[in-house]
């Protein structure tokens, strides 16, 4: 039975393999924490870590947690007694559990490990390849099994759950649903179902909140300059209740900034339909979600609703396909930009002269990014920053088979001696041919993935949710424009908004949260689908169908933007530089809002 009352304080220590070493003591020695989460599994990383354990079968998992954050901390995690819950597991949570354990002994200590699995489904490959099921977003065909890195289902949180009511001390799983390591601690302290189709929203959207680590309290946040302290940012904690409501807060004294625009943000990072956001075990509906500010660094969050679960599980394959070139190059001076554009494309010419006449196909992609002139910016680019002395040509280019592109490898460092003055050589090292990574995603029946805990002696299976009959979702109704007033003026975007961008797969999104309610109308009017789509028109390059959705979230007086096939194949298969969308949501700001000039006297 729960405590009445009863407040479960959970720590988001870690947001991706490689986030600060400063989060996981921060977090133990000043949150008060019942469990601490550590989420290392970016789609991309399953490539990485597939590749590792082709090469080598006792790895695969995340030695930055074994080694680092694990080993560091062992003694206070005893002394306190908080539990981990992490996807450090990655495709071998067998070996990652048998390195925490050698540590722990090397120390005079012993934990109770559970490892969750059922989600690798390698071992299912060669019959998945043969059932013509096609990529859910773009519709490919089922890659050749023989170039595939990692094939992992997302679980959910009910065998977390499951492991921790067997009386596991941490919790160590493969891939999971980042959330699910939030979600996971909450259904077994409260006891939660798949029925409790709320509190399951409820305790989702807790964990995406803190998933990303720093991101909630302050981190990409963008009114950066009232962040106080980088140095010593505070990571985020929820202190969750039974209804589940929760409160985001961070250890005292620590810098960041928990509010409730900054909390908002990470809210819409990186969803697509927020009255549809499916996971594992339930489906959520963010548009009714309110943020409130709660006390110094304290935000209320309410208002999460949850639908019941497809009963399917999102599979994401990684393979790879070809191999990819980058190079980068500075060049100082006059008229830099124009000369770096120059030498890269007689770069690229001549590789294709060097192949051709070898008999070889063509590239099969380039690209020629100058960073220090806006070249991410597409037609919205500032004309004053072709005018920059100093810049750096980032070159890529891929090509089915690596050894085509030592051509260009080998060509890449002529330019110093033979074309623009100015060329400084490499930058940032020598450049790169690595394998062309891309991500396959499909649904399969959860009742076809039953996931295991192992802890001790014991395995126990655990079940996934059962198919529900479809639930009618209305969406919040769309209010009536603004009627312009007889004088209107022109303000950029960031004056009536705050916003955060993140990748989905080859698309990206754009949560825009007023400032105030009565600039909400004013933001909707100007921001439509195709405005956004004629702004960011350089990023549907390539694309077969591009589109823009936008969504309504009242709640958070906000609207969500969704860009379809945006991102030139996104994560491993892009060439572009941001290729996560991390800076779209800082161009947008930039665009120019037409407001009633008695309103924009008041911003």
């Amino acid at each position: 039975m729960t405590t009445p009352g009863r407040i479960v304080r959970i720590g988001g220590a870690g947001g991706f393999l490689g986030d600060s070493s400063l989060a996981a003591p921060q977090l133990i020695r000043g949150g008060d924490l019942d469990y601490m989460i550590l989420d290392y599994l970016a789609e991309a990383t399953l490539s990485a870590l597939g590749q590792l354990r082709a090469a080598r079968p006792d790895q695969g998992y995340a030695r930055d947690f074994t080694d680092w954050v694990w080993k560091d901390n062992l003694a206070d995690l005893k002394a306190k007694g908080v539990k981990i819950v992490t996807n450090a597991g990655g495709l071998n949570p067998r070996a990652c559990r048998a390195r925490m354990e050698e540590l722990a002994a090397e120390a005079g200590l012993s934990f109770k490990i559970a490892v969750v699995e059922g989600d690798d489904l390698t071992d299912r490959l060669a019959a998945l390849s043969t059932t013509g099921v096609s990529e859910m977003y773009a519709g490919h065909p089922f890659p050749d099994p023989k170039t595939v890195f990692s094939i992992n289902a997302y679980l959910g949180g009910a065998p977390i759950a499951a492991a921790l009511a067997a009386g596991a001390d941490m919790v160590i799983t493969g891939r999971v649903v980042d959330s699910a390591l939030t979600l996971g601690p909450l259904m077994h302290e409260f006891g939660w179902t798949y029925a409790d189709h709320d509190q399951l929203a409820a305790g989702s959207l807790a964990g995406h909140v803190i998933e990303c680590g720093a991101q909630a309290t302050g981190g990409l946040f963008t009114d950066w300059r009232d962040v106080p302290d980088w140095a010593h940012i505070g990571y985020p904690i929820v202190a969750c209740e039974a209804s589940g409501d929760f409160v985001v807060t961070k250890p005292p004294g620590t810098g960041g900034l928990v509010s409730p625009a900054a909390v908002a943000e990470q809210i819409l990072y990186e969803v697509g339909d927020p009255q549809g956001y499916a996971l594992p075990d339930v489906v959520c509906d963010f548009t009714q979600v309110k943020v409130a500010q709660d006390g110094p660094d304290r935000v209320r969050v309410t208002g999460a609703k949850g639908y019941p679960a497809s009963g399917s599980y999102k599979v994401c394959l990684t393979h790879g396909d070809g191999a990819r070139f980058i190079g980068a190059m500075p060049v100082v001076g006059r008229e830099a930009a124009a000369k770096a554009k120059r030498q890269a494309e007689a770069l690229i010419e001549r590789a294709g002269d060097m192949l051709r006449e070898r008999n070889l196909p063509p590239l099969r992609a380039s690209r020629i990014e100058v960073l220090g002139a806006e070249a991410t910016y597409g037609a919205n680019a500032n004309p004053a920053a072709l005018a920059v002395r100093e810049v750096v040509c980032r070159i890529g280019a891929e090509h089915d088979d690596p050894e085509a592109l030592q051509l260009l490898m080998r060509e890449f460092h002529s330019p110093t001696t033979s074309m623009s003055v100015g060329s400084t050589g490499w930058f940032g090292g020598a450049p790169t041919i690595t394998p062309v990574a891309r991500v396959f995603s499909f649904l399969l029946p959860a009742a076809d993935i039953p996931a295991t805990v192992s802890i001790g002696d014991k395995t126990l299976t655990v079940e996934g949710p059962r198919p529900s009959p479809p639930v009618t979702v209305i969406a919040p109704p769309a209010p009536e424009d603004p009627l312009d007033a007889a004088e209107m003026t022109r303000v950029p975007l960031v004056r009536l908004a705050w916003a955060r961008s993140g990748d989905k797969g080859d698309a990206f999104n754009i949560g825009v949260i007023a400032r105030r309610p009565d600039l909400t109308p004013w933001i909707r009017k100007a921001l439509t689908p195709k405005a956004v789509q004629a702004f960011f028109a350089h990023e549907f390059e390539g694309a077969v169908a591009p589109q823009v959705l936008r969504h309504e979230l009242p709640g958070l007086g906000a609207i969500n933007l969704h860009l379809i096939q945006s991102l030139g194949g996104g994560q491993f298969s892009s060439l572009r530089l941001d290729a996560l969308a991390k800076g779209k949501a800082q161009q947008l700001l930039d665009m120019e809002i037409p407001v009633p000039a008695a309103l924009a006297a008041t911003l």
